[in-house]
């Protein structure tokens, strides 16, 4: 953003918690942004607010918005459809338009009340922009045996949850598919140690990987995945792939009955279906590891559930037919959703609401992307 011209105010990635306890022994900082940011409403009253995503501190700022009559945009909507969909009434109330990402999303706020508008995914505007290593692939390429890629997760607690699972999957395959290769792919350096450590207290050899995400999804055969994001890279490179997210117990039964909406926890399924909600969470068992409509077998689960992915992994690598159809079906949906250009569609459509609103008020718009030395004078200040 500050390499595009805009003048940053905080780098909220410092901020980017996750659970309970560290929201509140952030919330200090939190509640200084928000004071922040309603001094600069008062004073300098922006055009437009566009939220990006992180909804808890969100919900904040554009109450502050709103009480100064600035119009908000949300820019990737937290998806409520999912879970917490209680929570759309502060979408309604808050925001005045809705940014999907997905193409089910828009009419599902439309019917709640809020003025929405899909636009596509900006993951991928990122994903056509990428520029693989080819040096690397021609070298992965030169080795022997088909690669299963490894992709524990961005998040620590999700590597912790879930490799040790992943890795027992990678012993069933190997002891029936004994030339088969494994790597993982590591979010960051302190990851990929602790990928190394745990890849250590087995017998199966494992390689691991920092920065190469897209290039071991590329040289793969199929994959083992953490769900979330990844899944659309996944699709955008049609890689047959077994879905796991491992939660603890207590924590799986709450989201079952009480929060959950969606039949599925992976974004590819739920784009691939038509049938994707549910009325009585709690009667929904999450068998979509059986069900021949998903693309991707997934288990959310406090369970062991290596035996049961490995089933899949050693089926697409043994039965080169069915695998050739399901990456078909992948091809298929990436063609229908999978379109770059989301980031412009967003721009072009916030730009001419606010020109639209303009035109209404008969004013002319302000350039709040300039350095605050190239800012136009305001009546008062000439006047004085």
């Amino acid at each position: 953003m500050s390499a595009a011209g805009c003048r940053l105010h905080e780098d909220l990635t410092r901020l980017a918690v996750m659970g309970l306890a560290a929201a509140l022994l952030n919330l200090h900082k939190f509640l200084i942004l928000a004071s922040r940011a309603d001094r600069y409403f008062r004073h300098h009253r922006p055009d437009a607010l566009v939220l990006i995503d992180f909804p808890g501190f969100n919900w904040w700022i554009a109450r502050r918005a709103k009480f100064h009559g600035i119009p908000v945009y949300y820019y990737g909507a937290p998806q409520l459809w999912a879970w917490g969909n209680w929570r759309v009434s502060k979408m309604r109330r808050l925001t005045d338009h809705v940014l999907c990402k997905l193409p089910f999303e828009e009419q599902w706020f439309r019917q709640r009340g809020c003025n929405a508008h899909y636009i596509g995914h900006p993951y991928f505007d990122e994903l056509a922009h990428y520029r693989l290593d080819q040096c690397f692939l021609e070298e992965q390429r030169q080795r022997e045996g088909r690669l299963v890629t490894i992709l524990p997760g961005s998040r620590t607690a999700e590597v912790k949850n879930n490799l040790r699972l992943f890795l027992r999957a990678a012993e069933r395959i190997r002891s029936q598919i004994p030339d088969v290769r494994f790597a993982v792919a590591s979010y960051n350096k302190k990851q990929a140690e602790m990928a190394r450590q745990a890849v250590s207290k087995t017998e199966t050899p494992v390689e691991v990987y920092v920065d190469r995400t897209q290039e071991l999804m590329q040289l793969a055969t199929c994959c083992l995945a953490c769900s979330g994001s990844v899944s659309l890279e996944l699709l955008h490179y049609a890689k047959p792939t077994v879905i796991l997210y491992w939660i603890p117990w207590f924590t799986y039964q709450v989201i079952r009955r009480l929060l959950i909406k969606v039949k599925y926890i992976t974004l590819v399924n739920l784009l691939a279906v038509e049938d994707r909600f549910i009325e009585m969470p709690s009667s929904h068992r999450w068998t979509a590891a059986e069900s021949r409509e998903v693309l991707f077998p997934e288990y959310p689960t406090w369970k062991d559930k290596s035996a049961e992915s490995a089933l899949h992994v050693i089926d697409w690598l043994t039965n080169e037919p069915q695998r050739i159809r399901l990456e078909r079906r992948l091809m298929a949906l990436r063609n229908q959703v999978g379109q770059s250009g989301a980031s412009r569609r967003g721009a072009d459509y916030i730009v001419e609401r606010v020109e639209q609103l303009h035109r209404r008020l008969d004013r002319q718009p302000r350039p709040h992307f300039l350095p605050p030395a190239e800012q136009p004078m305001q009546p008062n200040q000439m006047a004085g």
